[in-house]
């Protein structure tokens, strides 16, 4: 089935906003390593916002969970429409995310607890865990159209299982207090979304402005706010008819522009926010080094397609479309990218330990580095094989 109007151009328009990301990755990196380094970092911590309901937060956190739940929203809305009618919508299809999201959790976690286990560095396990789905979706649409559709959905589809995943593990091991007035409210909301959605309600501000107590609500419980877009991307409606633009399709249509070439932007420039010390180098032969590396750029390579399959073979699900193992692989490695949600699971393992932090933080992004170059040749060498063939 060919791929909707709308992710084609969501794709489009990372492919070009693509270089305008990692242009903003060196920007950050070379800030974090001059004099004005400090100033930066205080601009970051600046708090903005209003005492008033408690919504007073660093630049940052409002970047991080704020501008990033938009992010989730538009590829929450696209996720459902291929599920509805697009490559996701049959079971088969559907499923083999889910399957090598699962393998891409528990295979490098496993990894980093071989290396770590019974160590300082042992409260670390869900670091590896993590894809970060604005570089890798940012990578392989970078490859333009010599790469699947099926193969692009499929990645999209596993790193936001994977995210979600990843903020499971944050609610149920690393975060020190659930409130669960403030989560009970969030049901509350998420259940009057879909009851709007029961109801066909197609104005789609009536959506939005309960989307935005379901972030207030989920942030104050103590989970990671940015599941509020994939919650409310799931309430919008839509429908099959190729006649009349649903709400779904105008929301998208509003999104691309300012999520690709404003919010992702600004997004890789705070995040990339790393001072290079002596200490980080050599920490990259540490345990804490080795079981991070290794698990992001190994462990989510076998896992990914370790369980994909087996999935496979129980014929559970099927290959994406017009796919091969190679590509599989390419996307494996590009799943590796754990970046910035590896590096906040890494604040929270190592709270108030910043040496173990900046260790940490250099290693995920060497192991991010490697996995990118890695999914990037791949998936290119594939893509040049499969013309070829094609010519023959």
């Amino acid at each position: 089935m060919n791929l909707s109007i709308y992710f084609k151009k969501f794709l489009q328009s990372n492919q070009s906003s693509g270089i305008i990301l990692i242009f903003c990755v060196l920007i950050s990196l070379l800030i974090a390593n001059s004099s004005v380094a400090e100033n930066f970092q205080q601009l970051l911590d600046q708090e903005i916002g209003t005492e008033i309901f408690h919504l007073q937060y660093p630049v940052s956190i409002w970047i991080n969970d704020g501008l990033m739940a938009i992010f989730f929203l538009l590829v929450g809305l696209e996720i459902k429409r291929e599920m509805l009618e697009g490559e996701l919508s049959s079971f088969k299809n559907a499923s083999l995310p889910i399957f090598a999201a699962i393998g891409g959790m528990l295979v490098p976690a496993v990894i980093y607890t071989i290396f770590n286990s019974g160590t300082e560095y042992a409260n670390g396990w869900g670091i590896p865990m993590a894809t970060d789905i604005a570089f890798s979706l940012a990578i392989i649409s970078m490859l333009g159209k010599s790469i699947p559709n099926s193969i692009k959905i499929f990645l999209a589809a596993l790193a936001i299982v994977d995210d979600l995943g990843a903020i499971l593990v944050i609610a149920i091991f690393y975060t020190e207090q659930i409130h669960w007035m403030y989560l009970l409210l969030s049901f509350g909301v998420t259940a009057l979304l879909f009851l709007l959605n029961f109801l066909k309600v197609t104005k789609i501000i009536f959506y939005i402005i309960p989307g935005l107590f379901l972030w207030y609500f989920l942030h104050h419980s103590g989970i990671h706010a940015t599941i509020a877009g994939v919650v409310l991307a799931f309430s919008i409606p839509t429908n099959t008819s190729n006649v009349e633009i649903s709400p779904l399709e105008k929301l998208e249509h509003q999104l691309h522009f300012p999520v690709s070439f404003l919010i992702m932007p600004i997004f890789a420039l705070t995040n990339t926010n790393i001072t290079f010390t002596n200490d980080m180098i050599s920490g990259l032969t540490s345990t804490l080094g080795l079981g991070i590396i290794s698990g992001l750029v190994i462990g989510k390579l076998i896992g990914i397609n370790l369980f994909s399959l087996i999935a496979i073979k129980l014929k559970l699900s099927s290959l994406p479309q017009n796919s091969s193992w190679t590509q599989m692989i390419g996307v494996g490695f590009l799943a590796g990218i754990g970046f910035t949600m590896s590096i906040f699971i890494a604040l929270l393992s190592f709270k108030g330990e910043i040496e173990i932090q900046d260790e940490a933080k250099f290693a995920i992004l060497i192991a991010s580095f490697l996995a990118a170059v890695l999914g990037f040749i791949i998936l290119r060498i594939s893509s040049k094989k499969s013309k070829i063939l094609q010519e023959d």
